[in-house]
């Protein structure tokens, strides 16, 4: 009985993001007047997969006690570059696909460098790089458009007809990506820095490692995230408002999935979840009818709860360190 009161608390925000995406999806199939149809679905998956995505790549920096302001900015330039690569024969198409991969780690170098090198705090930092990351991008794809080889829109159906191919694709990335680092030194290294640096010192745990390695890997699945987009709309868009919207969203998807800003509990289960959410915030307003001059305002204050609820959530805990581990 201890032990699953242990779990229920340890990933309760991750629980509570998928009991409320159950709830917010019925909702959006029982309103829609389709039902639940299997191009429903995909079209609901692969939005949210796109967040997912991005919410987990700042998940990571965030666990940290962290936040990327660039992530959306990453996902948009390794989107702008694929568009501009991903043609040709096949041994192009996969130079094209390493150099977009790269370009996400080298941009989540340059991050976890300035922090942890250069001593900036993280929102700075990011933030500065998010306008170079967006001028690059916009040099590439000024305006939007690109040349894709019509074989990468493979992507977007289902698989055996019923199993949206996006949803593979996220599965896929957890289990090669994020449980791997989880279980790894460096993973739980993150967790502690973000809990308490100076304890996580003292345990001889190499801080600098773990909080650069939050930010390459953030990169790297920012990248994943722009390859996917190029995949279902074989076209590149170097839209500032794009980019500002997924990172603005990707914190919010963070918070809501059970993930402290202040860092050291959560996990990218809940932060994926905590993206299906904001989706279905959105197919919801639309299904309702809201005027979109309100929709705006509507998801800000959603937005609001969502960080309020994180600060909540901290404010009660009588020690931080009682969260180490939480989501995992």
């Amino acid at each position: 009985m201890n032990g699953l009161r242990l779990w229920l608390t340890r990933n309760s925000g991750a629980i509570f993001a998928f009991v409320l995406f159950v709830a917010m999806f019925a909702i959006y199939v029982a309103k829609n007047g389709v039902g639940l149809r299997v191009g429903l679905v995909t079209a609901v998956a692969n939005k949210g997969v796109l967040l997912a995505l991005v919410a987990i790549a700042q998940t990571l920096p965030v666990l940290t006690g962290g936040l990327d302001l660039s992530v959306g900015m990453i996902f948009v330039l390794t989107n702008c570059i694929a568009s501009a690569l991903l043609n040709g024969p096949p041994w192009m198409i996969a130079l094209g696909v390493i150099t977009v991969v790269l370009t996400g780690v080298i941009c989540g170098a340059i991050n976890g460098g300035l922090v942890v090198y250069g001593r900036l705090q993280p929102i700075i930092a990011t933030l500065a790089t998010s306008a170079i990351y967006y001028g690059f991008a916009l040099t590439i794809r000024p305006v939007p458009g690109g040349t894709i080889d019509p074989a990468l829109s493979v992507i977007t159906p289902q698989i055996f007809g019923v199993i949206p191919t996006s949803l593979v694709v996220l599965l896929a990335v957890v289990m090669t990506v994020w449980v791997p680092f989880q279980l790894s030194m460096t993973g739980r290294g993150c967790y502690a820095v973000g809990s308490s640096e100076s304890a996580a010192r003292m345990t001889g745990i190499n801080v600098q490692r773990s909080r650069l390695a939050a930010y390459i890997l953030c990169g790297l699945l920012a990248s994943f995230a722009g390859l996917l987009l190029t995949a279902m709309t074989l076209s590149g868009d170097a839209s500032v408002s794009s980019g500002g919207a997924y990172t603005l969203s990707s914190i919010a998807a963070v918070v809501i999935g059970g993930t402290s800003l202040t860092g050291g509990t959560g996990g990218a289960i809940g932060s994926i979840f905590g993206a299906f959410v904001l989706r279905d915030v959105s197919d919801l307003l639309f299904v309702f009818d809201i005027d979109p001059l309100v929709q705006p305002f509507i998801q800000g204050l959603i937005l609001l709860a969502a960080v309020s609820l994180g600060a909540v959530r901290v404010l009660r805990a009588p020690n931080r360190l009682q969260f180490l581990g939480v989501g995992r």
